[in-house]
């Protein structure tokens, strides 16, 4: 008798990177299904476009409303975090709550062996600890582990990343080659439900109370202009700041309780340290001493040195070896080790 063949669910948003996936793990004799989660009318997934990659692929599709779920925990928060100041990361909160609990829950539930994405990072399990280590993509340039830090052990054992050790331009190419329908698709867009990456238009339809026009002020006090919205800036921010200065200027901090937004001068907007909140750990259960590590404060930004510190309060003190500008409340700061995430956590004003 044959042995049964694993199971594998692949999340599949009608993008080349998803429809890579699901072929990848078909040419290495899989069964593989794929599902759709339909988060937000009209935007996101393309559930067309999956269920034709799903057919030319000979694969049967799902489709799960995750729509309550996701406006509940992630476009709401996103509006709640810009109330307060703070610039959110929705990806990672969507990664967090929707793709890798409630989707791994569905797949679990439906008696699939493993849930794949096309996500850019990797899975190795530790030969001395026995531990899920979650590890950098080798494409630098579309490396997503700092959007996954918040991945649990139970999590990790049951996750397939295959582009995790692939190149884009290499998967691009790969699916020219199997004729995928989904292989000219152009990238999407960094906020899936934000229209054109607008967060400034989304808020202004979406949650038009939040704009309370305020002061613009340098770091000294002085009061240089007038703002729409303390949701409408982000720390660093240095263009859309609505003042004439004869030199550049930086939205150093947003102040929620005098509505104001304060400018400087990039010496300003360096710091040597800052608190994070909220930590999980994927290299250990928990910090229990200091440790050196290189730091991404975010997605784009540059990975730092620092020592990173466990306090009483269950927040941990990050300390850079040189000042870094635009340390953004609100925003994930992700702890590595070489390739691999050490944890993570939210950035504190």
């Amino acid at each position: 008798m044959q042995p049964m063949k694993k199971r594998v669910l692949v999340a599949m948003s009608g993008g080349v990177d998803s429809s890579v996936t699901a072929a990848l793990l078909l040419q290495q004799g899989l069964s593989v299904e794929g599902v759709t989660m339909k988060l937000t009318a009209g935007l996101c997934c393309d559930i067309g476009s999956a269920q034709a990659v799903c057919r030319h692929l000979g694969i049967p599709h799902r489709m799960i409303d995750a729509q309550a779920s996701f406006e509940l925990n992630v476009v709401q928060d996103f509006i709640a975090e810009y109330r307060i100041g703070r610039t959110p990361n929705p990806c990672i909160r969507c990664n967090d709550l929707i793709k890798f609990q409630l989707l791994l829950s569905y797949a679990r539930e439906q008696g699939f062996d493993a849930l794949a994405t096309g996500h850019y990072a990797r899975v190795e399990q530790d030969a001395a600890s026995s531990r899920f280590l979650l590890k950098k993509g080798i494409d630098p340039g579309k490396d997503q582990s700092y959007f996954l830090y918040r991945l649990t052990q139970d999590q990790l054992r049951s996750l397939l990343f295959p582009l995790g050790g692939m190149h884009k331009t290499d998967v691009r190419d790969l699916a020219r080659k199997l004729d995928l329908p989904a292989a000219e698709r152009p990238e999407s867009q960094e906020i899936c439900f934000v229209p054109n990456d607008d967060y400034r238009a989304f808020l202004k339809e979406h949650a038009p109370t939040l704009l309370q026009p305020g002061e613009l002020v340098m770091t000294d006090g002085k009061i240089v202009g007038r703002h729409d919205g303390i949701s409408l800036f982000t720390v660093g921010q240095r263009r859309k700041l609505g003042v004439a200065a004869g030199e550049r200027l930086y939205v150093v901090r947003i102040e929620p309780e005098t509505n104001r937004v304060v400018l400087g001068k990039l010496a300003e907007l360096q710091t040597s340290e800052m608190f994070v909140s909220n930590p999980t750990w994927t290299m250990m259960d928990k910090l229990a001493a200091p440790l050196e590590a290189t730091v991404k404060i975010r997605y784009r930004s540059p990975f730092v040195p620092a020592t990173i510190t466990p306090l009483a309060d269950q927040r941990v003190q990050v300390m850079f070896v040189k000042p870094v500008p635009g340390i953004c409340p609100g925003q994930a700061a992700v702890f590595y080790d070489g390739d691999i995430v050490v944890g993570g956590g939210v950035i504190e004003r």
